[in-house]
Formats: C-alpha cells, structure tokens, sequence
C-alpha cells in the first residue's frame, strides 16, 4: 500500500501585530481580528457616561488639560480621558477615574459603571474583561460649574 502525500498550502505573510493591538478572535478560524488599545478605552469611555450619576471623567489634571485641548480650534474630544486599559490576547482589564454627581449612592454608581463596561467591552470585542476598577476623585455639586472662571468674567466687579 502506498500512501499519498496532499500538498501543504502555502503559507501567506501575516502582518504582524503591533503591541498596542490584541487579537480578539471567537471563531478561530478564517483570519485574525486585531484590536486596539485606544478602541476597549472609547468603549469603555462611552459605556461610563451612559450610567447617570457619572458627572465627568478623569482627575483634576486630567480634566484641565481636556477643557484646554478643547479650546484649541480643531482639537478632537480626547473620548478615552480617564480611561486606561490593559488589553492581553484574549482579556482586557479596565481602569476609570470619575467625579461623581452629588447625592448618588457611589456603590451603586460603581456597580452599574461595572455591569455597563463589561457588556460593551465583552460584546463589541470579544475580550473577556477581568476586571474594571473605579476611582471616584471627586463630587460635583450644583454650585460647582468647570466654567466658574468664565462666570468670574461675565460678573460686574465688585468695586469701581
């Protein structure tokens, strides 16, 4: 008896992945799906500020430089602000910094940010989210506008 030997396909180039990118593949098969670092924080970002409760993200530098950024003529919205990710081959693990609305119950505030980000993540990606830490900074108060130098302009002085 003699065997017959199939020819093996030959093999083609695969672009290498860069190091900021994940591969995010369910089906394992029919190709590579690489994801990037930038694209869980966004999700992330978005998936924060659906929760009512959340009043912004980042910490107090954090937020100055992004109400900077915002005032240079054709500046992007930095959507990741306060948002950092560790994203591995088939897990990602979240970290958020927020202010928090007066008057929400933080732990709820948290446990809902937590459900919301690991859906979206889970199901926009595929990557299993091990883990999403939160760390509310501060609480924002009626009172409390971001704006209040833009107030102290439009006021008249208080001596003439």
């Amino acid at each position: 008896m003699t065997e017959t030997a199939t020819p093996k396909p030959a093999k083609r180039p695969v672009a290498s992945v860069p190091a900021a990118e994940v591969v995010a593949d369910g089906t394992g098969s029919g190709g590579r799906t690489a994801i990037a670092d930038v694209v869980v924080s966004k999700i992330a970002e978005i998936a924060t500020r659906e929760i009512p409760g959340v009043h912004a993200l980042g910490g107090g530098a954090a937020r100055a430089v992004g109400m900077l950024r915002d005032r240079i003529p054709g500046s992007k919205t930095n959507l990741s602000q306060g948002v950092s990710v560790e994203v591995g081959e088939t897990q990602a693990a979240v970290d958020i910094e927020l202010v928090a609305e007066y008057g929400v119950s933080i732990a709820e505030l948290a446990a809902a940010i937590r459900a919301n980000v690991i859906s979206a993540v889970e199901r926009m990606t595929g990557l299993q989210v091990t883990e999403v830490n939160i760390s509310v900074t501060d609480v924002h108060l009626d009172g409390d506008d971001d704006d209040d130098e833009d107030a102290a302009e439009t006021t008249e002085p208080r001596v003439r």
